[in-house]
């Protein structure tokens, strides 16, 4: 998400005449977003992976049954960090939430914001995202 945030503004500062169109991430059935890093991945890692969508989508519904208040980041963040840590073999490198244009960190988190995170499930780095505006 951010590299694709950072094309756009480039292409928007420097006048380039085109258009980005950046796809929708593409999932496993399990809810894993694709990557070849998925492939390093014992079957007991592969089966606690799928931490990273939980955490996405219990942010996501956090945010949602706040209304328009929002949520303070620094809440957020635990929830999310606790939730990783339901997994052993889970460790949450980051987890930040923006604004989804500027990239700039929000300290409240409402529907206009987006969620980044990285874990590492055994020695896999796994990085995730999500729009905190998608039902």
């Amino acid at each position: 998400f951010q590299q694709a945030a950072v094309i756009r503004r480039m292409t928007r500062d420097l006048n380039f005449p085109l258009r980005v169109i950046v796809a929708p991430t593409i999932r496993e059935p399990d809810g894993l977003a694709l990557s070849s890093r998925n492939a390093y991945l014992s079957p007991e890692e592969r089966a606690q992976a799928g931490v990273l969508r939980e955490a996405c989508l219990l942010a996501r519904q956090a945010v949602k049954e706040a209304g328009d208040a929002g949520l303070p980041a620094a809440q957020l963040k635990r929830r999310v960090s606790a939730c990783i840590g339901r997994k052993p073999a889970a460790h949450l490198d980051y987890v930040e939430f923006f604004d989804p244009e500027t990239l700039r960190p929000r300290r409240r988190v409402d529907r206009g914001s987006h969620m980044a995170l990285a874990v590492r499930v055994g020695s896999t780095r796994l990085i995730d995202n999500a729009s905190m505006n998608e039902d």
